[in-house]
C-alpha cells in the first residue's frame, strides 16, 4: 500500500475458482503491477463518460397547452436545443441541428428564446444572431434569420404584440475593444432593420417585463462596480405606440438588490429583493 500510494503502482488482481470434481481448486491469486506517475494511470473511466448523458435542463416556456424547455446535451458538444411537449404528451426537438440556442450577454448568457402563438424567436451561439420559426406553418423546420450584425448580441427576449416587435437585452461589442454597449431595444417582427433603443446608460440591463396590457415596460438595470447581487435599480415605464416615456425608479438603488420582476394577470407587478 506504501509502495502504491508514493510510486504510483497500479494492481490488478485475478482470482480463478475452477470446479472439476465435487471439492473445488482454488489457485492462487495473480498479481500484475504497473509502474505510473502519480495521475498518469489510464481509466475506463472517463469525464466524457461521466456526463455524457447528464442532460441539462431549464428554460420553460408556456404557450398555450404547449411547453417548451431548453436542453444542453454533452453528447452534441453541449449544444443548447429547444423541446417541446404538446398537450398529447408528443415530445419533439423544435431546434435544427445546425443551431445552438444560446447567448454570451454579460457572458453567461440567458434566456434565449421565447415563444408566443407557436412562433419561436431564439439567438443563435455562434452569429449571436437572431432568428425565428413559425411552428404552425407548412414548413415549421424552416429557419428565418432576424438580423445580421454579429457584433450584437440579444438577450431576455419578450414579444410586444400590440406593436409586433420584438424586446430584449442587447449588448454591442466593438471591434475597437472598448467595453460592451448594453441597452434595451425593440425590433419590427415585420422589418427588423427597424430597430430604436428603448432604455439605455447604465453598464448592465436585464428582465424587460412587458405587463400583460401591454402599457406597461420594467426592467432592472446595475453599474459597476456591482453585481446584481449588490445593487440593482427596477424602473418602470408606459409604453405607447412601442415607445416609453415617464420611467419611473420604484424599487432598488445603493443597498439593495432586485431579482425576477414579474407581472400577474391583474397587472401587478411582484419581484424579489434581497
Amino acid at each position: 500500500k506504501f509502495l502504491a500510494a508514493s510510486f504510483g503502482l497500479k494492481l490488478f488482481v485475478h482470482h480463478v475458482e475452477i470446479d472439476y470434481t465435487d471439492t473445488p481448486l482454488r489457485t492462487t491469486s495473480i498479481f500484475i503491477m504497473k509502474l505510473a506517475p502519480f495521475g498518469s494511470w489510464q481509466s475506463p473511466i472517463t469525464a466524457d463518460s461521466i456526463v455524457a448523458d447528464s442532460i441539462g435542463l431549464g428554460s420553460i416556456v408556456l404557450d398555450g397547452t404547449d411547453i417548451y424547455w431548453l436542453e444542453s446535451r454533452p453528447q452534441e458538444a453541449g449544444r443548447n436545443v429547444v423541446v417541446r411537449r404538446t398537450n398529447d404528451g408528443n415530445i419533439t426537438d423544435i431546434t435544427p441541428p445546425e443551431y445552438n440556442v444560446r447567448n454570451r450577454v454579460h457572458e453567461y448568457g440567458g434566456a434565449a428564446y421565447t415563444v408566443v402563438d407557436q412562433q419561436i424567436y431564439f439567438s443563435n451561439n455562434s452569429d449571436n444572431c437572431l432568428y425565428t420559426q413559425d411552428l404552425a406553418g407548412e414548413h415549421p423546420e424552416r429557419v428565418l434569420q432576424l438580423t445580421f450584425d454579429p457584433k450584437h448580441r440579444y438577450a431576455d427576449l419578450i414579444i410586444d404584440p400590440r406593436h409586433q416587435r420584438l424586446i430584449c437585452v442587447q449588448e454591442e461589442h466593438d471591434s475597437a475593444g472598448f467595453e460592451p454597449l448594453n441597452t434595451i431595444v425593440s425590433i419590427s417582427l415585420t422589418n427588423p432593420k427597424d430597430t430604436h433603443v428603448l432604455a439605455g446608460g447604465c453598464d448592465f440591463y436585464a428582465a424587460p417585463r412587458l405587463s400583460p396590457d401591454g402599457t406597461k415596460l420594467v426592467w432592472l438595470s446595475w453599474n459597476h462596480p456591482n453585481m446584481p447581487w449588490d445593487a440593482t435599480n427596477l424602473q418602470v415605464a408606459t409604453m405607447s405606440n412601442g415607445y416609453l416615456s415617464a420611467p419611473t425608479l420604484i424599487a432598488g438603488g445603493a443597498d439593495e438588490a432586485i431579482f425576477q420582476p414579474q407581472w400577474l394577470a391583474d397587472d401587478t407587478l411582484y419581484f424579489v429583493s434581497n
